[in-house]
């Protein structure tokens, strides 16, 4: 009975507490509501710190990547405006004592004349081959023809763009030139007309033309560039040097307003860069490539490729996976600005027309706000006496180039090659060429890394195309890219200089590694095998010979070829 009561007793406090429970709990629920009312909803600053809350604790698989290009460089490694070792290395081309002077050699019954092609540097690379092909035969060189109906329709002579008596003088000892053709019977000699093709030894000039040139007495070699092979003896080699690095000298109107070219830019900026874009609407549709411009890309530039009939047709996807295709302009100063070169930088652009016109430059520009063109540094009244000719134009923006401290090229063409072997030659300054096939998978990828991730591969990409000393083998490639036969080293000097060899070690990773050292570092080696080889591929002899090399044989055969070549020129 006792617990009974106690028990009723206990059930009827619980029952007067329950009201007061019900109100406590009834005013919380009401106090509750008005706070999530009055209070003002997550912004999206919240929803990312919850969304990395979630993520970290998630081992941070799903951290969203920013790619955020920086405004400055971030190099701190290495110099950007020199060649590691430069200082060491020199160019070296007189003749040798074993080469017998022109008078001893030349015959007096032997003529040579040569029809040039192309562009202003296309037909610079015929005007040094004929010299050594003059020399090969024993015979008097005329002074060259330049090609004047090619698609760059420029009038101008050997003597608007070269100092002509500063060319036969300086190679008086080499070859014998004279400006024209003596006259034969009273009256205007007509030489015999032959081609030869393409990167012809020493042998096949003195077995097929030398028969001709001793019967007929006078020669013209039409379509003359590139006649000559990479690879002769020594001595030709450095007879090739002094023609294109000594002899071949712009005329003073040329030279003069070029170096004011200059001289504006160092006024501007102590460094500048000289771009070679090469991203006009004709190399584009000439090279087959595709830049995702859909069917109004599409129609625009096949319509200008159908005037190449021979050209095959192309996988754009391909060319660019190859390598073959020029970086977009964005793409250009993605690459500069991880190689360290920030947007205070001034860049000098040699171009024509840009495919896309602003719309395509305002990435590069916006990267690269001091962007300038001898349109924007010189008035339309100085440039007057050139802007009619393209050569004259092209020897402007040429001389500005191998002026510059860095000069970056986005095209393996003539003035790409030219200009990296003169600035080898003359010091080796900074020569970039794009890594393109290998930048072209990042640059695809490029929203999913971070700056960093990018900037490193980038530079460890573009080892071998910096225009380093020793950075391509000794008689790979174009002669004219990389004339090795006529670069020395100093060993003297680079043995004495012991902080530079400590400095050179410790930044081993940051350039291409000498012959003797190149088996320890197989990087440095693939870098400028297969990608350098495979940029060699000329183009124009694809679609010349729809993919088929001419014996020597077969010279006398060829007939007149299409101008495919002159899209590569300059």
């Amino acid at each position: 009975m006792a617990f009974q009561r106690r028990r009723y007793s206990y059930y009827n406090r619980l029952r007067r507490l329950l009201p007061l429970i019900c109100a406590v709990s009834g005013a919380l629920l009401i106090l509750f509501a008005l706070l999530s009312i009055l209070s003002p909803p997550p912004d999206d600053s919240d929803r990312r710190i919850s969304k990395r809350i979630i993520s970290v604790s998630n081992d941070e698989k799903n951290i969203p990547v920013v790619f955020t290009v920086p405004r400055n460089g971030g190099r701190s490694d290495r110099d950007i405006w020199r060649s590691w070792n430069a200082e060491f290395f020199y160019g070296c081309c007189n003749a040798s004592t074993k080469f017998p002077n022109a008078k001893a050699i030349t015959r007096n019954d032997r003529y040579l004349a040569i029809a040039t092609s192309g562009g202003l540097n296309q037909q610079r690379t015929g005007i040094v081959d004929a010299v050594v092909a003059a020399r090969i035969l024993n015979a008097t060189l005329v002074i060259p023809k330049l090609d004047q109906k090619s698609y760059w329709k420029d009038a101008s002579d050997f003597s608007h763009i070269f100092d002509v008596d500063w060319f036969m003088s300086f190679l008086s000892k080499d070859v014998k030139i004279i400006e024209t053709l003596p006259q034969k019977g009273g009256r205007t000699w007509s030489p015999s007309r032959m081609r030869v093709p393409r990167k012809c030894n020493e042998r096949f000039y003195i077995n097929r033309v030398l028969p001709v040139l001793q019967k007929r007495h006078a020669v013209q070699l039409n379509k003359f560039d590139y006649r000559l092979s990479n690879k002769l003896r020594d001595d030709l080699q450095k007879l090739r040097c002094r023609v294109n690095y000594h002899a071949l000298k712009f005329t003073d109107p040329i030279i003069e307003m070029g170096n004011e070219l200059v001289r504006r830019m160092r006024k501007k900026s102590k460094h500048f860069i000289a771009l070679h874009l090469r991203f006009e609407p004709d190399m584009l549709a000439f090279s087959g490539c595709y830049y995702g411009g859909g069917d109004k890309e599409k129609k625009e530039l096949g319509t200008i490729r159908r005037r190449w009939k021979t050209l095959h047709v192309n996988n754009p996807e391909k060319q660019r996976r190859q390598g073959r295709c020029p970086l977009t302009p964005e793409e250009v100063g993605l690459m500069l600005r991880a190689l360290g070169y920030g947007s205070d930088v001034h860049i000098y652009v040699a171009s024509g027309e840009v495919y896309g016109g602003e719309k395509s430059l305002a990435p590069l520009k916006a990267l690269f706000p001091h962007f300038y063109s001898k349109d924007t540094i010189a008035t339309k009244m100085e440039l007057k006496p050139f802007s009619s000719y393209s050569s004259r134009m092209a020897a402007l923006d040429f001389v500005v180039c191998d002026e510059s401290d860095v000069f970056v090229t986005n095209n393996n063409g003539n003035m790409a090659r030219i200009l990296a072997g003169r600035r080898r030659y003359f010091g080796h300054k900074p020569t970039i060429r794009p890594n393109a096939k290998k930048l072209y998978k990042l640059f695809m990828s490029k929203e999913n890394t971070t700056w960093e991730e990018f900037a490193s591969r980038v530079r460890t990409f573009q080892r071998g195309f910096m225009g380093e000393p020793k950075e391509v083998r000794a008689g790979r490639g174009e002669f004219h890219e990389n004339p090795s036969t006529c670069i020395c080293e100093d060993t003297k000097l680079k043995a004495g200089n012991m902080d530079s060899r400590k400095l050179w070690k410790k930044n081993k990773k940051d350039v291409v590694v000498s012959n003797d050292e190149q088996n320890e570092d197989e990087d440095a080696e693939s870098s400028t095998g297969t990608d350098y080889e495979e940029d060699q591929t000329d183009l124009q002899d694809r679609g010349l010979y729809n993919g088929t090399r001419l014996d020597y044989d077969d010279a006398s055969s060829i007939s007149d070829e299409p101008e495919l070549e002159e899209m590569l020129s300059d």
